[in-house]
């Protein structure tokens, strides 16, 4: 690190609002700056010249790894991409230590993995930037990309409507966290054995936010801007046929969508697995803005590095 103030990005509910809205409007402005350039160029400025990224990767993962790695690219940075089984995060070495090296070798750090004390633990003892890529509990990049996404279509989010449907995940915990620090109305429909952990749900009432649960995903979706769902199965949880049984009833089909608003957007992480979370006609449709919200990862990403490294 080339000195001077730093900050980590672990999650949003640890942000200042206007933090996070100056990321999205970074953002949106490091997009719009990059039309027409190929996707090899490095931008004008190159804001990360000499500077290096180690992103660390216990879980798979296409978006992040790619957007990142392009991104630090694009800012005149490089990157280092390492694997579970290529560190000894953990295992061979604690992750107070791991943090101490990889501080003396590169400039900022970001961890994908499913355990969130990790994060933290890394956050604690590293002296240079980390940066939260997917925990089991929230993943704040993405949802700064779906922020970024709304806004695109539809203008400021707050005041707007956003529905959840189906398991009350990592995404879902962090669209919570957004739906608060960005002012926007988020109705969570989940069956009770998948519902979204109560703490989350505590944190926005105590904060005021307009976060509601129920178990019925036509009140959920009625009348709603927006429509997000996630893979019923992800990485590492087993059981499959049993949660696609119990959550098949909150799939996002054509009938669905049609209680939204009649213009409402969907959403979806990726990667989608069609006819489970989400019918073809719909991810396929002229509503889903999932490649619009795969895209923004880079640009956001890019922001959430320059913030973090006080550029």
């Amino acid at each position: 690190m080339t000195g001077g103030a730093y900050r980590h990005f672990l999650d949003l509910d640890q942000i200042d609002a206007s933090d996070l809205r100056q990321i999205i409007d970074r953002a949106k402005a490091i997009k719009n700056a990059r039309a027409g350039l190929p996707k090899g160029a490095a931008d004008p400025a190159k804001p990360l010249n000499g500077e290096i990224l180690a992103a660390i990767f216990e879980r798979e993962s296409t978006r992040t790894r790619v957007s990142f790695d392009v991104g630090m690219r694009q800012l005149g940075g490089q990157t280092m991409v390492l694997t579970g089984d290529e560190t000894q995060l953990g295992r061979g070495e604690t992750v107070a230590d791991t943090a101490r090296v990889l501080s003396r070798f590169v400039d900022v750090l970001m961890l994908r993995t499913l355990r969130h004390d990790y994060l933290l633990e890394l956050a604690e003892h590293a002296t240079i930037p980390v940066i939260n890529g997917l925990t089991q509990l929230t993943h704040p990049c993405q949802l700064m990309a779906d922020v970024m996404t709304m806004e695109e279509h539809r203008g400021p989010v707050a005041g707007k409507v956003a529905a959840w449907t189906g398991d009350g995940n990592n995404v879902c915990a962090s669209l919570v966290h957004a739906a608060v620090k960005f002012d926007f109305e988020l109705r969570i429909a989940t069956p009770p054995e998948y519902a979204l952990r109560q703490d989350v749900l505590d944190w926005a009432a105590a904060q005021g936010g307009r976060v509601s649960a129920t178990e019925d995903p036509h009140a959920a979706v009625k009348d709603a801007d927006f429509v997000f769902t996630d893979t019923f199965v992800s990485m590492g949880q087993t059981g499959r046929e049993q949660r696609l049984e119990r959550l098949d009833p909150y799939r996002i089909s054509e009938a669905v969508m049609a209680t939204a608003k009649p213009d409402a957007l969907f959403l979806h992480c990726l990667p989608a697995h069609r006819g489970e979370e989400v019918d073809e006609a719909v991810i396929d449709g002229p509503q889903s803005v999932v490649w619009d919200e795969a895209e923004n990862r880079l640009h956001v990403q890019k922001a959430i590095l320059l913030w973090c490294l006080g550029k």
